[in-house]
Order: structure tokens, then sequence, then C-alpha cells
């Protein structure tokens, strides 16, 4: 539920002539330079935006099976941390057996929480009579131990940004060309990031010790390395990225598309009254 809030070809940027790369080559810098350099702009430019919409899907291999995962929705990073209000549907053998497969699912994440609405039947049963649960990041993190303060650190700090900041910080960033993305003429940027690398990159509050142990949950579900994609459009914004990576029970697969930045976005927590804890619906099963 979490991972609600994610062609290629060629050799470099200099084989796209049409595009913003070609013109500074002929500055004296190299492809690699190019590409750098302006992911380095389109992470301020998206930064800065604040709010954007989002469109997502994204497929994971589970021992039970393969989970497919559809977001729509908005996100908020004004204030620091990360709010969104989206709609999720989950459906594929891995979600087979849950009450809501195939059923489109209110979700909001507050700086905090984040709280689904898992429907009457939930309600009637283990709700107690409420239809939200809620995930305490928190709570999260004690249950879940190093996988669990990664899912806070990066629910917390989630923005389209750190996409392209992920490539910045891996070093091994080339564009790949030019495509046009839902419309709009972009510039596409590919890398590919250790695991093990990928965890270090995107906390901002591990330990060494959490780092380490995540490390080893991630080497016994067999992801090694994760490739990454980003599209920017002229106006030097993420509209599409795509991480994709191999693992023991089936491959990840998401895609996201991100529009209309600046859009409003309002995100206010369910009443108490209809929520419960997930640590008190689900005792015991982390």
């Amino acid at each position: 539920m979490a991972a609600g809030l994610t062609a290629c070809g060629g050799n470099s940027g200099s084989s796209d002539s049409g595009s913003g790369g070609g013109s500074k080559d002929k500055e004296g810098l190299s492809p690699a330079q190019v590409a750098i350099t302006e992911l380095q702009q389109a992470s301020k430019s998206t930064e800065q935006k604040k709010t954007a919409r989002v469109e997502g899907d994204q497929s994971q291999g589970t021992p039970q099976g393969e989970i497919s995962t559809k977001t729509e929705g908005a996100v908020d990073w004004s204030g620091g941390g990360t709010t969104a209000e989206m709609t999720v549907t989950q459906q594929g053998a891995g979600a087979g057996s849950l009450p809501t497969s195939g059923k489109p699912m209110d979700a909001r994440y507050t700086e905090d929480a984040m709280y689904v609405n898992l429907g009457e039947q939930f309600a009637s049963t283990a709700g107690k009579g409420k239809h939200w649960m809620k995930y305490d990041y928190d709570k999260l993190a004690e249950q879940t131990g190093p996988s669990g303060a990664l899912i806070k650190d990066q629910m917390q700090n989630n923005n389209p940004a750190r996409s392209v900041d992920l490539l910045l910080a891996s070093g091994k960033v080339k564009k790949v060309g030019s495509e046009t993305v839902k419309g709009k003429k972009t510039d596409h940027y590919s890398g590919t990031i250790e695991v093990a690398e990928l965890a270090r990159m995107q906390s901002r509050k591990l330990s060494e010790k959490e780092l380490d142990q995540l490390s080893d949950q991630l080497s016994q579900q067999g992801f090694k390395t994760e490739k990454v994609d980003v599209w920017i459009d002229g106006e030097d914004l993420l509209v599409k990225k795509q991480e994709r990576a191999k693992g023991k029970h089936g491959d990840l697969d998401s895609t996201v598309f991100y529009s209309d930045y600046g859009t409003d976005v309002s995100v206010e927590a369910p009443a108490s009254s209809d929520t419960v804890p997930f640590e008190d619906a689900l005792p015991g099963r982390s």
C-alpha cells in the first residue's frame, strides 16, 4: 500500500541533437556532465512546485502471487513532510484473498500516518464498526524493524524531486534520448543503482545498523539492483518515473506520472471515531 506514493536505448545525450544537451556538449561538457547539470535543475524546479497530481501503476511479485496496484490522486510536499489523498486499487493473485481486491480504496497520507478506508466488510469484522485503518509510521517502524523504518522515512519525505535526486546521488546516470510523454516533449534519463546503495540514498534517518539489517532483508528477497528512469519536460519538471527490479518472488515494476504542478491539495485525517489502529485490528501480524 505504501507503494502508492513510482523505452530505453541509445548511448548518451549526444545522440539527441534536438535536446538541450546538444548545445551544452559544444561547451565542452561530457554527456554525463550534461545529464547531471540538467537533472540538478529538474530537481530544483520540481521541488519548488510543492504539489502535483499523481497517477501510478505498480506490479510486484510476492510468495502469494503478483499484486498490481493502481493509484490516482494528489500529493503535497510544501510543509517539509509529505501529505496526499489517493484512490488505491489492488488486484492480482497476491491480493485475491483480500476483501478489498479489485475495489478502489480511499487513502490519506498525513505527515505522521497513512489511513486506508477498507470498506463495510472490514468495519463489520476486524474494524469493530470502523472503516479506516490507521498505519502510524512510528508504530509501523517499531513492529517491522528496518524495513518499517525505511517506509516511515520515505513516506514522510516522499516528493517527486527525490526520484531525480536518486539518479544524481548514484553518479551513474545518462541521457538516453527524447520522447513524448502524455503530449509533452521530454528528455529521458536512466541509471541502475545497487539496492544496498539505494536504501542508503533513500534514507535520511536510519542508523548504520538499521541500514545493514535492511540490506540483509533486501538480499534475502533477491533484490540486487534497481533500474530508475525519469522523463523531464521543457519546464524542467518531472513528468514520469519508472523503477524496475528483479526479486526471488517476482519482479517489481512501478511507473508514476506527474501533472498539474501547483494544484490545490487538502488532506485531513479521518475522524478518530471511524478509525482503528492497525496494531489493534491485526495484533501480532506485522
